[in-house]
This record gives C-alpha cells, sequence and structure tokens, in this order.
C-alpha cells in the first residue's frame, strides 16, 4: 500500500469510534444482555413463566447487536496494533503486510459498524400489522371527491399487486362519482409498514370534465393510514365515555341494509374521535369494525401527545398523520407526480395511478426514512 492509500484510508472515519454516544448505547445494550444471561442462569427465573418468556424475547432482540458490537471491539483493536506496528515497524517487508491488513481491517471496520447502525434503529412494532386507510374529499368539491376515488382505486391496485385482501369499511359516494369520504381495511403482509408514509395531504392539478376552458383546477384529497390493533386492550377504554348512535345506512349495500339501522357511529367523548362502520348487514359487526378504528385512532393519538410531551425534535417521514400536511402532488397535464418530503418527482403518472410506479416512490421513502433515523440515532 503506498502512502496516498494510506492517507485514504484515514478518511474512512469511524461512525462509532468517534461518536461517544453510539458507543455507550451499544455498551448498554451489551451489559443488558449480560442480565438477561444471568438470570437465565437462575433456577428460581423458571418458576415464573411469564418472566421467562419476555427475558428470552428480549435477550433474542439483542443477540445479534451485541455479536456483532463485540466482534467490532475486536476489530478496533487490531486496527490500533496495526497502526501501531506501522510506525514502528523498521522492516519492509513485515511494513507493507501490516498495511495490507490494515486496509482489510478498515474494510470490515466499515461493514460491520453499518450493521451496527441498521441494528439499533427503532423498529417500528406497527410495521408487520395490517392497516386502516382512510380517504377523504378535502378542497375542490366534486372534482375531490373524483379524486378521492381514483386513490381508492390506486391503492386497491397496489394491494392487489402485493396480494393484500382489501375489506370495504365505509364509504360515502358523491352525487357526480367519487367519494366524500372511503375507508378500507387492508390485510397482508408489512401493510402498515408500506403504507404509512400516505398519511397526508395529496394534491391533484387536472382539468375537470366540466371545465369549459380549458383550466387547471387544484383540488385535494386527505389520507390517514392507522395500524390495526391487534390487542384491544392496549388502549384503556372507558364505557362511559362513549357515544355509540346506530342508523340506516346509504349508498350502497342493498335494501336491506337500508331497512335497518345496521350503521354505527362510536364518538369517544373526551378526544372527540369518531370513528364508524356502515358496509356491514350487521349492526353488530358494524360495532366491532368501528370499535377497532376507534382502538387504532386512540392509540395513534396517544403516541402523538407522548412525541409532544417528551419535545421530541428528531426529523421523520411518518408523522402524526396530520391531514393537513401536504405530502404530494399529481399533476396530470404533465403526467407527474412529485413528493415534496424528498422532492422527488416521477414522470410515471399513470402508472402510479394503476399501482405500477408505487413501488418505486415508496422505496425511496423507506430509504429517505432510514437515513433520517440514522441521522438521529448519531445525534
Amino acid at each position: 500500500m503506498n502512502q496516498k492509500s494510506l492517507k485514504d484510508l484515514k478518511h474512512l472515519t469511524s461512525e462509532i469510534v468517534n461518536n461517544p454516544k453510539l458507543i455507550n448505547k451499544l455498551d448498554e445494550i451489551r451489559i443488558r444482555y449480560a442480565e438477561i444471561t444471568e438470570k437465565l442462569e437462575n433456577p428460581e427465573t423458571y418458576k415464573d413463566h411469564k418472566l421467562l418468556e419476555k427475558l428470552n424475547k428480549e435477550r433474542s432482540k439483542l443477540e445479534k447487536p451485541v455479536k456483532y458490537f463485540l466482534d467490532f471491539q475486536k476489530l478496533v483493536e487490531q486496527i490500533k496494533e496495526t497502526e501501531h506496528l506501522i510506525s514502528t515497524e523498521e522492516d519492509k517487508t513485515l511494513k507493507i503486510i501490516a498495511e495490507d491488513d490494515l486496509e482489510e481491517f478498515s474494510k470490515k471496520r466499515v461493514e460491520l459498524e453499518s450493521i451496527l447502525l441498521e441494528l439499533m434503529i427503532e423498529k417500528d412494532p406497527n410495521d408487520s400489522k395490517d392497516a386502516f386507510l382512510e380517504i377523504r374529499a378535502g378542497t375542490g368539491g366534486d372534482e375531490a371527491a373524483i379524486f378521492t376515488g381514483d386513490l381508492y382505486k390506486m391503492y386497491s391496485k397496489f394491494s392487489e399487486k402485493n396480494s393484500w385482501k382489501v375489506e370495504l369499511i365505509n364509504s360515502t359516494e358523491s352525487d357526480h362519482g367519487g367519494y366524500k369520504e372511503i375507508i378500507i381495511k387492508i390485510i397482508g403482509n408489512e401493510v402498515y409498514g408500506t403504507l404509512k408514509f400516505e398519511s397526508g395531504t395529496h394534491r391533484v392539478q387536472r382539468v375537470p370534465e366540466t371545465e369549459t376552458q380549458g383550466r387547471v383546477h387544484t383540488s385535494a384529497s386527505t389520507v390517514a393510514v392507522l395500524p390495526l390493533i391487534d390487542e384491544i386492550d392496549q388502549i384503556d377504554i372507558n364505557a362511559s365515555d362513549l357515544r355509540i348512535d346506530t342508523y340506516r345506512a346509504s349508498g350502497a349495500g342493498g335494501q336491506h341494509v337500508n331497512k335497518t339501522d345496521s350503521a354505527v357511529r362510536i364518538t369517544h367523548i373526551p378526544t372527540g374521535t369518531v370513528s364508524e362502520c356502515q358496509d356491514g348487514r350487521s349492526q353488530h359487526k358494524n360495532k366491532a369494525q368501528a370499535m377497532s378504528i376507534l382502538h387504532s385512532k386512540l392509540l395513534m393519538h396517544e403516541k402523538e401527545q407522548q412525541r409532544k410531551e417528551t419535545a421530541e425534535e428528531r426529523k421523520t417521514l411518518v408523522g402524526s398523520g396530520d391531514r393537513s400536511e401536504r405530502i404530494r402532488t399529481y399533476n396530470f397535464p404533465q403526467g407527474r407526480i412529485t413528493d415534496h418530503r424528498i422532492n422527488v418527482t416521477l414522470h410515471k403518472l399513470e402508472e402510479f395511478l394503476t399501482g405500477d410506479a408505487f413501488e418505486e416512490l415508496n422505496q425511496n421513502l423507506r430509504m429517505k426514512d432510514q437515513e433520517i433515523k440514522l441521522a438521529n440515532l448519531k445525534q
């Protein structure tokens, strides 16, 4: 290795070695792993099955980070020893061998750091869950309702490509096509983890069919993505805090639906959170669906309150689900779609609406989200 190579190698600065905060985090993980291992070696632990299950689960989660951290520490020591050897060794042959070793060690260190940083990024436990998707027409009247229908078709087609199942929960059709509001449940692998970036305001720019002057109009629809909560007891809801109303369903569903008070609306009085379902013919099933949506909404509300109370200033692509946040523009005259959070524009609007180009933008969002989380981790 020549002097230039050695100089370049020094620019491979260590993200972890030079960051005491990351070293402390990894050391805390190592210490916790040792504590759990010690507890699992204690026969008394096996008398408490719940504790045993909890400790085994936590130990399994920490196993990989600890293994790679120990390997990393050994490698750092090897690098220090090799650097010392290079600076003190007089034998040219041994020095060349040591320089080659240093290059290999440094490359390996970069690889281990990349693995460790990825393992340290906290995973959202909701990513693997199914999701509720609420789409509402915003500004723009009939055109906004039509666009809401377009978004519903887009998510349905993307779901189909991923072999996800789509269930209609609630819908209010517009007089001139489309929907004033539509709520669907999507069931499949990693649904919430994939679609959570869709929450916010989606803006459309196009010439409506009723426009005689050919002018481009701007309309908007809002999207909220909520994880489907598996364990209802995660959220403690007092029955006295709920107001449950039943009413006759409107829109599609057949004569039977319209003749009975099968639709259910549930209001959580303390927060003003409302959920409703009218798609099923059974009031009992509609109530169960509405309660499920309510639990998801309240969980997200609770998480947002916690985030505000801790004054967390870390950036994230997945916000609170605030519908007022403009995230994307669909420009029909130019055939483009622009995501404003990551400043990415695709000139594939038609392919996007049919679900074909949706994955491309979604991958960009996922990558950016990982970058942001890594940056937060290093702060």
